[in-house]
Order: C-alpha cells, then sequence, then structure tokens
C-alpha cells in the first residue's frame, strides 16, 4: 500500500469524523441552547449567537422603527441580546440591513440572498379569533405583507397561509384588527 493511499483513507476518515462530530456538536447545542428568541435578520444559529454577540447594542439605535430591543437580566446567559418583539413593532425589511451593518462581530450576517434568505420567526394563526374562520371578511394580513403572495396567500375561506418566502417580519401580526391578535410569531 502506498503512503497517498493511506493519506487520502487517512483524510477521508479525518474529514468524516469531523463532519460526524460537527453534526452532534450542532444537536447538542440546539438542546442547551434552542431558538427561544425572534432575533433581528441574518442572525446565527442560536448557540453561536450567543456566544458571537458582545452585547453591545449597536444594532438596537440604528433600527428605524424600533423593533429591536435588549433582553434584560431575567434572561441569563441571553441577557443583553437583541430580540425583536413583533407583537409590539414589526420589522419593517429594510433594504439596507442597518441592524446587520451596525454589528462589529458576524452575529448578524447579512445573508447572500438578502431578505430571500431570512426567517426571524414562524408566525402562527389562532383560527378561534381570525375573522374569516368566523364567516367575515378580512385579508388584512395578506395586503400588508411586504412580500405578497409567495409570503402569504388566502385560502378558499379567506384565512391566512404562510407560504415559504414568509421572513416572519411581524408586519401581519400588527396589521391583524382583532383583539387579541389572531397572529403571533414565534421563534423559527
Amino acid at each position: 500500500m502506498s503512503d497517498a493511499s493511506r493519506v487520502d483513507r487517512r483524510g477521508f476518515l479525518t474529514r468524516g469524523f469531523a463532519r460526524a462530530l460537527g453534526q452532534a456538536a450542532d444537536r447538542l447545542l440546539d438542546e442547551v441552547a434552542p431558538t427561544r428568541y425572534i432575533r433581528p435578520p441574518g442572525a446565527l444559529p442560536e448557540a453561536a449567537f450567543l456566544a458571537a454577540c458582545t452585547r453591545c447594542q449597536a444594532c438596537v439605535p440604528v433600527c428605524p422603527v424600533s423593533a429591536i430591543r435588549p433582553l434584560d437580566a431575567e434572561h441569563g446567559v441571553a441577557r443583553g441580546t437583541p430580540v425583536l418583539d413583533v407583537a409590539h413593532s414589526a420589522c419593517v425589511m429594510c433594504d439596507d440591513m442597518p441592524c446587520v451593518t451596525a454589528c462589529p462581530t458576524d452575529a448578524l450576517t447579512r445573508p447572500e440572498e438578502g431578505w430571500g434568505g431570512v426567517t426571524m420567526a414562524s408566525i402562527v394563526v389562532d383560527r378561534a379569533r381570525c375573522l374569516p374562520y368566523r364567516e367575515v371578511a378580512c385579508g388584512i394580513c395578506a395586503r400588508a405583507c411586504p412580500i405578497g403572495e409567495r409570503a402569504i396567500s388566502l385560502d378558499d375561506v379567506g384565512g391566512p397561509v404562510f407560504g415559504a418566502d414568509c421572513t416572519g417580519c411581524g408586519i401581519c401580526v400588527t396589521a391583524c384588527v382583532t383583539s387579541p391578535r389572531s397572529l403571533a410569531a414565534s421563534p423559527p
């Protein structure tokens, strides 16, 4: 057996082991630091985000609609990290993503696809409150969506259906006219 074939096998086994170890670490980190918060656009996965974020809060004041706020002390290790509270103020999906630009680390990174690569939250519908499911025409959430039908469409009764292009910005949540709101955002 030549030295070259040993190196190739050794390299193959080393890369395979490293890949398996990395996948196991990712699963463990998801259990230790699950995504519990709605983060600004371009946020790293939760465990990596918590490690990379310096808690400088540079992203907070640059948000034009004050949608980003830092977590307070009761949130433990996540204290001081930025979150979106879309029920209070939705992300307006700025073209230039000033929060990402302001981040001095890679905790927030502009996705290569721009907004097409962002999922900040999942939007859920409470059908017991949503007007179309109570036989009242509405559709305000779909009309408010900056992305349109690729992100939110209406089903056969006029209720919202969220598509793959939904960023979870929360504009539909703040536009909802029911009280309490029929739409809510949760971490992705």
